[in-house]
């Protein structure tokens, strides 16, 4: 069996073999040209070789790094315009073709090391003249060795350039961090010292001790104050009033003539009564002494101006200027206890105060540490680099006397002879001829795929198989009568190889569509690809099975094909349409060769088929035949020239498709498909009109009274296009 590639090659072939011997005879007649043009003059090589090459004495790195560079010089920049137009300019060479005739051969790098594996830059050129070759090659090396010592200067400079202009920023950079760390260090050094060597911690601990001494200080003393109090019976501050009062001379002094005044009433009490003038006289004296005592008593709490006011009342002046001189001194002495205790009290919250700031103090030394250290490494870095710099910037200037060109003269040009063998002109046509097959072989395969139609039956079959639909048959193709081109191949005998194709297909519908498959509509997505041929057969076939068949054209813009079945259309259907279908009788004509097969010719071509199809006439005559006869086929118009068939559609019970391989175009059909199947429109499957299918045919097959032209179909000329 032919491979699928080779029935799509054989097809295009067919078609664009004449593209394809124009290409073929266009590549012959060019090596022809070549083969007839006349040798070539002698030609000179030129050759010679440049070598990495490092400076003799080396005692910067600067200028081995540069010199490590140079040898990564490429073709471009060896080859430049630059350097191809000044050699060229020398040796009076037009630079194209200087630069067409040089070829330059770099080392090779390991892939493994990334070293180079030789350190040898091979140079040819190629001239008609030995002279001139060589002094091409010699001028080209100079120049590509003065081009490498100008780049290492130009990079020693670039860098001695850059150091320079970074150098006062970094300069400017590690001042400004120095000055950082000292201002820093005036602040905070101090206290980070006392922390690293113990004076800050010890300060915390003495004021600690020292606040436990002020506390039992502070007990001590009020344990004394206490005694005092319970022993003379008085709070500090009555024990202070009572001991100013006791201690001035005027209250004392006043205290005593209101005794002696007292004693005098009392004295006199017995013997003079209360209104007697010297019992009023002591009376007023003593009230007298009572208000001085009073009006003093007042002064020495007020402070008279000059001391602190004192708390007390006055009211019992007497009581409280009472005490003796012993109680007085244990007064004092309360008194002297109690400043002492308040004194205390007012170190132990200082010390207190000195302590919490101690502490926070040397709680901060951490980040105080952590923030001089950030100083200090950002001095270090930036005089690192401040360092670095100087030190590239000496060993820069150092390089300056080192610095010479990367490559130098291996081995100088010499000139050889280019030996060509002569032209065999048999074997350069013979290649031509090799690629003029090649090329118009492949110009004949590209015109065929670009076409976007199916080339064989398989390549239908799969893509039906992808989209999902079921294949119903593969119908051959049928030969036609030479005398009437436009007649539509029918199987009229019994005896034709072909009827039993068409039986498989009416079988494979019966079996999907089931038992209530009654009217069946077979169109294409375009023309020329069988339907009519395919609705005619199937319909003989189903007649010939005993089934009572009807074919109804319903392609209303083309005319009737019903004569190939040897029935004449009746010439006034065109006229009045519906009026022709609606009287059965005169339009559903019998087929004469065929028994139980019956056909609806059509009346077209007539305008408007649209209207007709969704007339009322044709509703009727639709459910007139579904009851009268056991199979309907309706032959529509393809898909891609109207919607007819989808309007028709509702009368029917299922749809086929009908593709041809050559004429069916791959995208088409498959948004028909996609279409349909979305739609659900009742798409039974496909069937495969004009297969390469080789059929044995015998002597009068078909309807026609000619003899056959062809007995047996070869798959070449069953894959030749032909209409249906």
């Amino acid at each position: 069996m032919t491979p699928p590639i080779v029935k799509r090659y054989l097809i295009a072939f067919d078609k664009y073999k004449w593209i394809g011997l124009a290409s073929f005879a266009l590549v012959v007649v060019g090596s022809t040209v070549v083969a007839v043009q006349p040798e070539p003059p002698t030609s000179y090589i030129a050759s010679g070789a440049l070598t990495y090459s490092g400076p003799p004495v080396s005692f910067s790195a600067t200028g081995s790094e540069i010199q490590q560079q140079g040898k990564e010089l490429n073709a471009e920049v060896l080859l430049s315009n630059q350097i191809i137009a000044a050699v060229a300019e020398k040796v009076n060479v037009k630079p194209k073709q200087l630069g067409s005739s040089v070829v330059l051969s770099l080392p090779k790098k390991n892939p493994r090391s990334g070293e180079l594996e030789s350190s040898i830059l091979e140079l040819k050129y190629v001239d008609s003249d030995a002279k001139r070759a060589t002094e091409v090659l010699a001028e080209l090396m100079q120049a590509m060795i003065k081009l490498s010592s100008d780049i290492n200067t130009g990079r020693l400079q670039a860098i001695i350039q850059k150091i320079n202009d970074r150098t006062p920023q970094a300069k400017r950079e590690l001042q400004v961090a120095e000055k950082k760390l000292e201002q820093y260090d005036r602040i905070e050094r101090t206290a980070i010292l006392a922390a690293e060597n113990g004076s800050l911690l010890s300060a915390i601990t003495s004021s600690q001790n020292l606040q436990r001494q002020i506390q039992l200080t502070i007990s001590g003393v009020n344990g004394q104050v206490r005694s005092l109090e319970n022993k003379l019976g008085l709070t500090v501050g009555q024990a202070y009033i009572s001991s100013a009062l006791s201690a001035d001379p005027i209250i004392g002094n006043l205290r005593a003539q209101i005794y002696q005044s007292e004693s005098q009433i009392a004295v006199l009490r017995k013997d003079l009564r209360p209104e007697h003038p010297t019992m009023v006289q002591l009376g007023r004296q003593k009230q007298a002494a009572e208000e001085l005592l009073q009006q003093r008593a007042s002064e020495v709490l007020d402070g008279a101006g000059v001391a602190a006011p004192l708390q007390g009342n006055i009211a019992g002046i007497r009581t409280q200027s009472s005490l003796d001189p012993a109680r007085q001194q244990l007064a004092n002495q309360m008194v002297s206890l109690q400043t002492q205790g308040e004194t205390l009290q007012q170190q132990l919250a200082q010390e207190i105060q000195q302590e919490a700031r101690l502490r926070r103090e040397y709680s901060l030394i951490p980040n105080k540490q952590l923030e001089r250290s950030r100083l200090e490494q950002e001095v270090g870095l930036k005089k690192a680099i401040y360092d670095q710099m100087q030190v590239k910037l000496t060993d820069a200037k150092t390089a300056e006397a080192e610095t010479t060109s990367s490559l130098s003269i291996a081995r100088r040009p010499t000139v050889v002879v280019d030996v060509k063998p002569p032209k065999s002109v048999p074997i350069t046509l013979a290649v031509g001829g090799f690629l003029g097959v090649l090329i118009g072989g492949g110009v004949v395969f590209l015109l065929g795929a670009m076409e976007g139609t199916f080339k064989t039956r398989e390549d239908i079959r799969e893509s039906l198989k992808q989209r999902e639909v079921a294949l119903l048959g593969e119908l051959p193709l049928m030969p036609v009568d030479d005398l009437d081109k436009d007649a539509v191949p029918v199987v009229l005998s019994q005896d034709s190889p072909y009827l039993e194709f068409y039986e498989k297909f009416r079988s494979n519908l019966r079996r999907i569509g089931g038992k209530n498959l009654k009217v069946v509509l077979i169109t294409s997505t375009s023309s020329q690809e069988g339907k009519t041929a395919s609705a005619y057969n199937l319909g003989i076939a189903s007649a010939r099975a005993g089934k009572r068949t009807l074919i109804i054209e319903t392609d209303l813009r083309s005319p009737s094909r019903c004569t190939s079945l040897k029935v004449i259309p009746d010439p006034d259907a065109t006229i009045e349409p519906l009026r022709y279908y609606a009287n059965l009788s005169e339009c559903i004509r019998l087929v004469p060769d065929v028994e139980n097969l019956y056909i609806l010719p059509s009346p077209g071509p007539v305008r408007q088929s649209a209207a007709i199809l969704e007339s009322s006439e044709m509703r009727r005559l639709m459910e007139d035949v579904r009851e009268r006869f056991d199979l309907v086929i309706l032959d529509t118009s393809p898909l891609s020239i109207s919607n007819d068939p989808l309007l028709i559609q509702p009368y029917t019970d299922g749809m086929v498709l009908v593709a041809r391989p050559n004429y069916t175009q791959e995208n088409m059909l498959g948004e028909a498909i996609d279409q349909l199947v979305e739609s659900e429109l009742g798409l039974l499957g496909a069937i495969i009109n004009g297969a390469d299918i080789i059929v044995a045919l015998p002597v009068e097959t078909f309807s026609s009274e000619v003899e056959p032209r062809i007995v047996e179909e070869s798959e070449e000329v069953a894959a030749r296009p032909r209409k249906t």
